[in-house]
């Protein structure tokens, strides 16, 4: 772990490309600048997104790929994984865990940051997608204890043991990241995802939720997390885990 908390790597798992913009992209962009090498991986391509007349799965699949390696680029984030499945009809089969087991065990992230798979009724005016559901049931599963598991999925590569996985969109919130510097960053990353903003500016938007989210920890802009450790640091140096 480098200094102030900030992991040497870290894995993002999402539904669709935007996902991570919308939520955590202000924690990715100061870990970023940190030093901290970010991996993406983005279950599906949001190939169903669009209301557009003419529009097919097959281009949109390619806007918005595009559009994610654009706001990528603004985060700092230089690797991303598409897994390629079906916009709608994702689920946390075993097939998708095993994919995501063999993306940890071959980025080998100390952190990964995925949504609460529990999340479903969000205040009183919003209903988590059930794609974003499935990943982070399929991500968490795939953490633990999947990909650490030497005799499951072999294939897959060598186990790996994640340290700390933060879900972000929970009720009870354990850790807040500064997000202050780079709310901005967060912001132009998420405009980048043309095919879905259309003329919507959402600055307002962003800048009022992670204030509020900071505004009880005494800083400008935060984005929350219910980090659950699976390595304490201590277990970490002693036994020289990766």
């Amino acid at each position: 772990m480098q200094r102030n908390g900030i992991p040497e790597s870290a894995m993002v798992i999402v539904a669709h490309p935007d996902d991570a913009e919308f939520t955590v992209a202000g924690t990715v962009a100061a870990w970023t600048r940190a030093g901290c090498r970010v991996i993406y991986v983005v279950c599906t391509d949001g190939d169903a997104g669009s209301h557009e007349p003419g529009m097919t799965r097959e281009k949109l699949a390619a806007i918005r790929r595009s559009e994610q390696r654009a706001a990528c680029a603004i985060l700092g984030v230089h690797e991303i994984v598409f897994l390629g499945y079906r916009d709608g009809e994702l689920q946390p089969t075993l097939e998708l865990r095993r994919d995501l087991v063999r993306v940890i065990r071959h980025y080998k992230p100390e952190v990964v940051i995925t949504g609460d798979p529990t999340a479903y009724l969000v205040g009183d005016s919003y209903i988590n997608h059930p794609d974003h559901r499935a990943a982070a049931q399929a991500a968490v599963d795939a953490v633990a204890p999947a990909s650490a598991m030497p005799l499951l999925w072999p294939e897959a590569g060598p186990p790996h043991r994640v340290h700390r996985i933060y879900i972000h969109g929970n009720e009870h919130p354990n850790r807040w990241v500064d997000v202050s510097e780079t709310i901005e960053h967060k912001i132009a990353a998420l405009k980048q995802h043309a095919s879905q903003m259309g003329n919507w500016d959402p600055g307002d938007m962003i800048r009022e939720w992670n204030a509020r989210e900071g505004e009880e920890q005494g800083l400008a802009y935060a984005e929350s997390f219910r980090v659950i450790t699976l390595i304490p640091p201590d277990s970490q140096r002693s036994n020289g885990n990766s």
